[in-house]
């Protein structure tokens, strides 16, 4: 296996990457190299300098003069739509690079890349066509006569964090939004994984957004405190871990700044007893391991009558070991490493708490011998785990799935809401209607009925420690609008 595609190679060959600071590309001024990594091989595919202090203060300086005296939320959203079509054709133009920049990166397969990666310019041409007819300004009566202007402004500057395991898209809901709704964005991106946003700012340059708009800081935790406590930066939008979500917004509510928190889950698979397994399997099996596991809605839980467990148990495990663990360029690979050395370490450490606490180990658990570099990890199910247990109580972010008996309507429901996450899952039956009232009892932001959808058009987000507010659909674009009321004479 070779760390490096062509097309990486040609990234790395520009030399150092830099930071994108009100319209310019500029050297770092700090002194901590990172190295971007390839989890396949474990070799470095480039090095980069984090930003210093000094950056992130020029990075809110930029945003805040181009929010405030710059012609961004000037335009009208016509205007800025059109723009935003012009980003969505030069993302398209690149998809290639972007879909080797994730495997290269993440070591999600090529093929999921691909498909994957047609979500950026997706989002760009879908919020410059919403912005185009959407109601910024709506009159309304007074009670007691009158006129009055609801008006939709922008939040104003917007920091956006986003983590390292979908760099591209989940960067893109947010910055589609932002920029639609005429905000000006200090992007974060993930230490690890810092390729698809310099293309993204390359695109964005190219298709003509004023400087200052957008402006891009690769970087750690340091360059995120800054961020989220600056002055400067009226709205944090987070999406990453419950644990640094929970920072982030107490952060936030000592300044009574705006938040979007997108967070973790333990999505549910519910199989209910009068499920055809040969229909539940088509979606569960991609769904439940996506991108090595490491997604935040990935069906992590399955939920299945307990006289009907044996049957379902085993033809998932069949499917699951039917696919092959390799090298994440290759068209016949099934399932990549995981992203990082680290997340190896974490994921071995939840399979080692599930043997502890009793839970039965039916498949995988340990390293494939035959991949002796790379952050590769056997698919792991475990059986029999009750809903007390760690691995079915933390997002474990990995390949890794709990089987759950349930015994009967009731005790299903009990069960899978007895998580602290609430983000999406999926209910399987030949009845829709009595699927479609397991998904009403469910407490989660999505639910789907016979499948598995995330759809960039449909706002996405969580209840309970799966986060606050929602991305994608008109409501990502609310997220970043604030509403005043006019008085007129």
């Amino acid at each position: 296996m070779e760390a490096l595609s062509a097309t990486l190679r040609g990234i790395a060959a520009r030399g150092p990457l830099g930071l994108f600071i009100d319209g310019q590309w500029r050297a770092s001024s700090g002194d901590r190299d990172v190295d971007v990594i390839a989890p396949h091989t474990e070799q470095r595919l480039l090095r980069y300098t984090e930003p210093a202090p000094a950056d992130t203060e020029a990075a809110i300086a930029a945003a805040r003069a181009a929010f405030d005296t710059g012609p961004w939320p000037q335009l009208s959203p016509q205007e800025r739509g059109v723009v935003l079509k012009r980003v969505a054709a030069q993302l398209r133009a690149r998809l290639p690079e972007l879909a080797e920049a994730w495997t290269g990166q993440v070591g999600a397969t090529i093929g999921f890349s691909r498909r994957a990666s047609q979500q950026a310019p997706g989002l760009f041409d879908y919020y410059g066509d919403l912005i185009a007819t959407h109601p910024f300004v709506e009159p309304r009566a007074r009670a007691n006569g009158g006129r009055v202007h609801i008006v939709q402004e922008p939040v104003g500057v917007v920091a956006t964090i986003t983590p390292w395991n979908a760099p591209l898209v989940l960067l893109c809901y947010k910055v589609a939004a932002a920029l639609a709704a005429g905000c000006t964005v200090v992007a974060k991106s993930s230490p690890e994984t810092p390729i698809d946003a310099y293309i993204l700012a390359e695109c964005i340059s190219a298709a003509g957004v004023p400087d200052g708009v957008f402006n891009l800081l690769p970087g750690g935790r340091e360059v995120g405190e800054h961020l989220i406590r600056h002055p400067q930066v009226d709205k944090v939008s987070f999406t990453g871990s419950t644990q640094a979500g929970r920072l982030i917004g107490m952060a936030c509510a000592e300044r009574l700044a705006r938040v979007g928190l997108e967070l973790g889950g333990k999505s549910a698979a519910i199989v209910l007893d009068d499920a055809d397994i040969a229909k539940v399997l088509p979606s569960l099996v991609p769904y439940s391991m996506p991108i090595t596991g490491q997604v935040c809605f990935a069906l992590t839980r399955v939920l299945v009558p307990a006289q009907r467990r044996d049957d379902i148990l085993q033809a998932y495990c069949a499917a699951i070991g039917a696919l092959k663990l390799g090298d994440p360029f290759a068209a016949e690979t099934g399932m990549g490493p995981l992203a990082l050395g680290r997340q190896l370490e974490r994921v071995q450490s939840y399979i080692a708490h599930g043997r502890a606490e009793g839970a039965r180990l039916v498949m995988g658990g340990g390293r494939p011998t035959h991949l002796p570099r790379g952050f590769f990890l056997e698919p792991t199910v475990f059986a029999g785990v009750t809903p007390d247990m760690t691995i079915a109580r933390e997002e474990i972010f990995g390949p890794v799935v709990s089987f759950i008996d349930y015994h009967d309507e009731a005790d299903l429901i009990a069960k899978v809401n007895a998580s602290d996450f609430g983000l999406h899952g999926t209910v399987y039956s030949e009845d829709p209607d009595r699927a479609y009232r397991i998904a009403r009892r469910v407490r989660s932001g999505s639910h789907a009925i016979n499948g598995m959808w995330v759809d960039f058009d449909m706002p996405f987000g969580g209840v309970k420690h799966s986060g606050i507010g929602r991305e994608g659909g008109i409501e990502g674009l609310h997220a970043f609008l604030e509403t005043k009321t006019i008085y007129l004479s």
